[in-house]
Formats: C-alpha cells, sequence, structure tokens
C-alpha cells in the first residue's frame, strides 16, 4: 500500500514538471515569434520624399481655398475650412457590412515671411469599420409558468472602427495637388507676385511754405466829366 502511494506520487510530480517544461517552452516559443516580426516604425525614413507637400505660388488663404475647392469638386464633405487649414471626409460602401471613410487634412504654410510661396502639406487617413448585429429579446408572462424570454428578430445593428491607416499612395497625393493647382486663381497670384508700386511720398502741407495772397493794385480814378459849353 505505501509503495503504490509512493509510485503514484512519483508519477504525478514527474506530470507535473513536465506540465511545467511544455508551459516554459509554448512561452519562449510565443516570444521568440513576438519579437522577431517587423517594427511598426521600420519603413518610417524621413526621407526628402515629397509624397505628402508640395509648393504653391501664392498665399497659405490662397492656397487652402484652393485645396478647399479641390475636395469639394471630389464629394469630400469639408468639415473645417480656416486660411491655414482645411479638412475634409468621404465615405465608401464597399459591402453590405463593411464601411470605410476618408478623412483629408491639409495645412498650408507660406514657404517663409513675406514670401511668395506657400508649401501644403496633405494627409490622408482611411479608416474601416464593420457592422455588429445585435438581436434582442422580450420576456413574456406565460400563467403559472412565470417569464419566457422569447426573442422576437430584433436587432440592433451598430459600425465598430476596426482599423484605421495613412494612405501612403505617391499618385493619390500627385493627382489631389494637380486638381489644388487648377483652383488656384491666376489672377490673385500675379496680383502677389508682380512687387507693389513704389510711391514717391509728396511734399507735406505742413511743410511746404504758406502762399501768400495777391495784392491787386487799386483802381485809377475816372475823370469826372466836363461841363458842356454855354449856348449863345
Amino acid at each position: 500500500m505505501t509503495r503504490n502511494a509512493g509510485r503514484a506520487g512519483f508519477f504525478r510530480g514527474l506530470h507535473g514538471q513536465r506540465a511545467v517544461g511544455l508551459a516554459l517552452a509554448a512561452a519562449a516559443v510565443l516570444g521568440g515569434c513576438a519579437t522577431t516580426g517587423p517594427a511598426l516604425y521600420a519603413n518610417e525614413e524621413f526621407s526628402s520624399a515629397d509624397t505628402y507637400s508640395h509648393s504653391f505660388p501664392g498665399s497659405g488663404p490662397a492656397t487652402c481655398e484652393a485645396a478647399r475647392r479641390a475636395l469639394l469638386s471630389q464629394g469630400y464633405i469639408v468639415t473645417d475650412a480656416k486660411p491655414a487649414q482645411v479638412k475634409g471626409s468621404k465615405n465608401f460602401q464597399r459591402t453590405s457590412e463593411a464601411h470605410a471613410e476618408i478623412e483629408f487634412t491639409v495645412v498650408c504654410a507660406p514657404d517663409s515671411e513675406g514670401s511668395n510661396a506657400t508649401t501644403a502639406f496633405a494627409n490622408a487617413v482611411r479608416q474601416t469599420y464593420s457592422l455588429k448585429k445585435s438581436s434582442n429579446s422580450a420576456s413574456v408572462g406565460v400563467g403559472v409558468l412565470g417569464s419566457l424570454s422569447v426573442p422576437f428578430g430584433s436587432s440592433d445593428d451598430s459600425l465598430v472602427k476596426v482599423g484605421a491607416e495613412t494612405i501612403a499612395s505617391k499618385k493619390f497625393y500627385d493627382q489631389f495637388f494637380a486638381r489644388v493647382e487648377s483652383y488656384l486663381d491666376p489672377e490673385a497670384i500675379d496680383r502677389l507676385v508682380a512687387p507693389a508700386p513704389r510711391v514717391v511720398p509728396g511734399p507735406s502741407l505742413e511743410s511746404a511754405p504758406a502762399k501768400k495772397p495777391e495784392t491787386v493794385p487799386p483802381a485809377a480814378p475816372v475823370p469826372a466829366a466836363a461841363d458842356p459849353l454855354p449856348i449863345r
């Protein structure tokens, strides 16, 4: 009896050690898989490629106004329009249960103080949503049986955000910048680029000497008429 109990305890201890060893091995494998994957910032090189920016002639407000018109022309809803920033969004229905939205942001920054050129920085984020269904049920009283939960087939459908990613296609932004350029006002650009005419200041009224009034000489006296000669 004692020998059998000792043998059973030995096998139980061996089984426990084996289970612990398998658990540690599984954790090591999972940890190795987690560390071998590429980091999210691996492609963030901060290179000099102008994928998200473009320089335009003109002021910041004129460039942002052209960007606003470009977004409107492509079906975007402009949610915010300021002299230095424009935001818009556009919805896409890919399937009956999948929804996508593009949020577009444009920031217009003058190249330098007093410059007639502006750089537009564009960023478009694609957000994806999935339809989540949840059925409802109602309780119905059934006499002595109490209440019974019976589904009536009604459901609450809601969109759940499942992902978001910045669009990195250079062709996508090049087409947008070309559209912005088509909406820039050439006359406004010419007025901004042309130098302002030089104004030569004239003499002020205070510094000019006061003009003396002209003196008019008195008129010569008119001689009196001679008396007529008497008639003889």
